[in-house]
């Protein structure tokens, strides 16, 4: 009975009180533990908190900086597209001008050239490499030259006109990228923690596609910027050098023309001076062949007349033939009338006043044929240059283009 009074499990009073005492100092070491644990758990939830809306905060005006950099380069684009293609515009109207100022060389080049091909119908001596000839051929060269001229013009025209356009459709291809741009920065700009209807990306951290570097975003729209700028100095340019050669090769038609039609008007006026001395001339010849035909008949007349005087002086030496004896006398009357006879005879026999008078109606015969072969000559020559070619040549119009 006394053995089952007696537990040997029993601790003794001080353990007792050690283990609560214990147990009290546990605990409230435990306390403290958590209440520090609570304390830095709510700085650090402070401090998330601070974070997260500073770093929201830096967000938000980095993205709002680059909303604004976007815009200004946008900007910039917008003012360089404007100005492309306002000089593309410009452009071509110069460039209408250049086709319009090459068309209107074909009319005076044709001119000129059947001005050429009809003066070589002029016959004889007319035919002759003159001053008109000279202007006319140096007016063909000059057309010639402005018209190749200004097809080398037109196609640098055309060229510039390209590269604008290309420069156009660069800037216009930034800029739609840059809209796109925008309006993705402008969305997450107004996204907020309180947005309806956000949710988690799960592959927002995923590098897709290709990044570029600030540096080169920016390098890419000036390069675009640089390039209109570029082709709109060089249209410019080009613009300038067109208004240049326009006014130039017009006042070199005009030029050319008017020392064309000034050689023309004086050749004109040489070849109707010569066909009037040609026609005074043949007027001369004319009055003195009359008076050379008349010479001839009184020549031939005078001869004629020299007939009854011979007969007479030969019936008369025959009949004193005839006398008797020894007044078959060679008297003084026998050797004149022998003498008279003698006389008229050389006198009929020489004609050498009339063969010479008629030589001289041939010759004025061929000088009247030549002169009026002359005046014809003429006559062509001035139907050619004043009514085929001066007359032609007034539809010439230069104009400025």
């Amino acid at each position: 009975m006394a053995r089952l009074l007696q537990d040997p499990s029993k601790h003794h009073p001080s353990e007792w009180y050690t283990a609560n005492n214990m147990q009290r100092a546990s605990t409230e070491s435990q306390k403290s533990r958590s209440e520090r644990m609570t304390a830095e758990s709510w700085r650090l939830v402070n401090e998330i908190e601070k974070t997260t809306q500073k770093t929201q905060s830096d967000v938000n005006k980095k993205l709002e900086q680059r909303r604004e950099e976007i815009k200004f380069w946008k900007q910039e684009l917008d003012n360089k597209l404007e100005q492309i293609v306002h000089e593309t515009e410009i452009l071509l109207t110069f460039k209408n001008r250049l086709e319009r100022a090459l068309e209107g060389c074909k009319e005076p080049l044709l001119i000129a050239q059947k001005c050429l091909l009809y003066r070589q119908r002029r016959v004889g001596i007319d035919l002759v490499h003159d001053e008109v000839e000279q202007e006319l051929v140096k007016e063909a060269e000059v057309l010639q030259g402005i018209i190749a001229l200004l097809r080398r013009t037109l196609e640098q025209t055309n060229e510039q006109i390209r590269q604008n356009r290309s420069a156009k459709y660069n800037l216009d291809m930034d800029l739609k990228d840059k809209f796109t741009a925008l309006t993705i920065d402008d969305y997450c700009a107004s996204l907020t923690n309180d947005t309806p209807y956000i949710a988690y990306a799960d592959n927002a951290m995923k590098l897709e596609g290709n990044f570029v570097s600030p540096e080169d975003w920016i390098d890419f729209s000036n390069t675009n910027v640089e390039k209109a700028d570029k082709q709109r100095n060089n249209s410019l340019a080009l613009k300038a050098l067109i208004d240049g050669i326009l006014s130039q090769t017009a006042n070199d038609m005009r030029k050319q023309c008017e020392m064309v039609n000034t050689a023309f008007r004086n050749r004109v006026k040489e070849v109707k001076d010569a066909k009037q001395n040609l026609e005074t001339l043949l007027a001369m010849v004319m009055d003195e062949t009359a008076s050379q035909e008349k010479n001839i008949a009184a020549l031939k007349k005078a001869i004629t007349d020299k007939e009854g005087p011979v007969k007479v002086a030969q019936i008369r030496l025959e009949a004193r033939n005839h006398r008797p004896n020894v007044e078959l006398c060679y008297d003084t009357v026998h050797s004149s009338l022998m003498s008279e006879v003698q006389e008229i005879t050389k006198n009929i026999q020489r004609q050498d006043a009339l063969a010479q008078a008629q030589t001289e109606l041939k010759g004025l015969s061929r000088r009247q044929l030549s002169l009026e072969e002359e005046i014809k000559v003429k006559e062509n020559t001035l139907y050619i240059d004043e009514v085929l070619c001066m007359q032609m040549r007034e539809s010439v119009c230069i104009n400025n283009y």
